[in-house]
């Protein structure tokens, strides 16, 4: 029997196919966070947490907070807990930074600009962050696909994130995206000239 593509039910409601490589890097990730750097295991664990979905009954979706709790009891059961901790405290802080991470609509070109963000007490246009404006934005003008414009929005994210700053201005954010977007566009030129 022929199993259909399952779906993934992002946090933001979003939903995109599942990506079996997505869940071997998440579990690289853990793995290294804790001095296991294995790729063959993590592939092996991945294997087994792809199984499990695709074999649930009337698996059609899950949602993203469902796979990271398969990954971490995984990694618990196999005796990684300390992978496991780690994963939970890295999703725990990315969850915080989100929740944190304010956008405030305003053009930095000069230190006059930047003056004027200093002096504002009560910032006009601020937002939550919200990764998913990045993928819409880039869809809806720059005619991306989806599954490049996730990869974008999250190397932004990152970026942003390791910044630690907590107001980010929209004109930081889209120099980011193009910068990004430049570095995604030149290697897909040159996957297809190889």
């Amino acid at each position: 029997m022929v199993r259909s593509q399952l779906q993934v039910v992002k946090a933001d409601g979003s939903i995109e196919e599942y990506v079996h490589t997505k869940v071997i890097g998440t579990i690289s990730i853990a793995l290294s966070e804790v001095g296991q750097d294995s790729v063959y295991m993590a592939e092996q664990l991945a294997d087994v947490v792809t199984y499990y979905l695709y074999h649930q009954e009337n698996a059609h979706s899950v949602t993203s907070s469902e796979i990271f709790s398969i990954i971490a009891a995984i990694l618990t059961e196999t005796g990684y807990e300390d992978a496991a901790d780690a994963l939970s405290e890295y999703h725990f802080k990315r969850k915080f930074k989100r929740l944190r991470t304010e956008v405030i609509s305003i053009d930095i070109q000069s230190i006059t600009d930047a003056q004027v963000l200093a002096d504002i007490e009560q910032p006009y246009g601020v937002s939550r962050w919200d990764k998913s404006r990045i993928v819409n934005s880039l869809i809806r003008k720059y005619d991306f696909d989806y599954p490049a414009s996730r990869m974008i929005a999250s190397m932004v994210e990152d970026r942003i994130f390791n910044m630690e700053i907590t107001t980010v201005p929209t004109s930081l954010i889209k120099q980011i995206v193009l910068s990004e977007a430049a570095m995604v566009m030149r290697a897909q030129r040159q996957m297809q000239t190889a």
